[in-house]
């Protein structure tokens, strides 16, 4: 089991022709993930070589639309590596094809655009899962990688991973490692994403591999005190949590879009005690926070 991924998605690439996409469609092939084609109107009828997890040689068509795309592969799976201006338009394209899993690893995308294309989604029926923008996608360990998250840091385990930050969601996997995961996805930190915390974290209470639910937040905005108030209500299995930013001076805008401290509202320190109040135990830095879940993982 795991959440949103497994080794039977079929996963298309938009953007497959360019330097990024070009990239991680041979990591992500290497991780064992199903690619089946791209995306490129442009570069349609054409096809790209790569090598897949056996080391045999595969030849990906590229089609003009995800819809084409679906068509004839049988996608249900879409990450679009697309510069910025034209990353609004490929979102909807995803979402006008009703694909069921759209990742979105772009940064930079303007807020506007992010925020038209959710209410599009919305407004369509919410029928596509969007993860991201600004995220390093999704991994089942052992199964498949749609994103860009390294695929040998660790394996599968009892563990369900959350996180706004890309590097961090990569620390975590290192730290507990000897465990392992059963999906990790980082959301983005974005101020509008597609899959929240809540999100994640609903889906890790359902699925019964994940025995133990970590979640890495960071300053700015109120989606962990969101997810506070969500665990305190819904959720069964221990969780452990990770705010990024307590030394982060008093105004100062950190690395993520999102990450903007207003007054008192946002701070560490408030989206802490929050979880706190929710029964979550929360770690000062990303070590302390492994040898919290380690600790509550060995007393299950």
């Amino acid at each position: 089991m795991s959440i949103y991924l497994n080794k039977n998605n079929k996963v298309i690439v938009q953007g497959i022709t360019g330097g990024e996409g070009t990239k991680h469609t041979a990591l992500m092939l290497k991780a064992g993930t199903d690619v089946v084609g791209g995306v490129n109107a442009r570069k349609a009828g054409t096809t790209v070589s790569h090598v897949d997890a056996d080391g045999n040689t595969v030849e990906l068509p590229v089609f003009g639309t995800v819809a084409e795309a679906m068509e004839s592969t049988g996608a249900d799976t879409s990450i679009a590596f697309v510069p910025p201006a034209f990353s609004k338009d490929a979102i909807i394209e995803a979402i006008d094809a009703e694909i069921p899993l759209l990742v979105v690893i772009t940064e930079g995308i303007p807020v506007q655009d992010s925020a038209y294309a959710w209410a599009y989604n919305v407004e369509k029926g919410a029928k596509t899962r969007i993860i991201g923008p600004n995220c390093p996608g999704i991994i089942t360990p052992g199964e498949a990688l749609v994103g860009i998250t390294p695929n040998n840091i660790t394996g599968k385990g009892p563990i369900g991973l959350v996180s706004k930050s890309g590097t961090l969601t990569y620390q975590m996997m290192y730290e507990l490692r000897d465990l392992g995961f059963s999906s990790a996805i980082g959301i983005g930190g974005d101020p509008v994403i597609g899959t929240t915390h809540i999100d994640a974290i609903e889906a890790f209470e359902k699925d019964p591999e994940t025995k133990l639910i970590v979640m890495i937040g960071e300053i700015g905005g109120d989606a962990e005190e969101r997810a506070a108030e969500y665990i305190k209500a819904n959720v069964t299995k221990p969780v452990v949590g990770y705010v990024a930013g307590f030394t982060a001076p008093e105004g100062k805008t950190m690395g993520h879009a999102g990450a903007i401290v207003s007054g008192s509202s946002g701070t560490a320190q408030a989206k802490k005690e929050a979880l706190e109040a929710a029964g979550v135990k929360v770690g000062k830095t990303p070590s302390e926070t492994a040898e919290l879940a380690r600790e509550l993982f060995d007393a299950l």
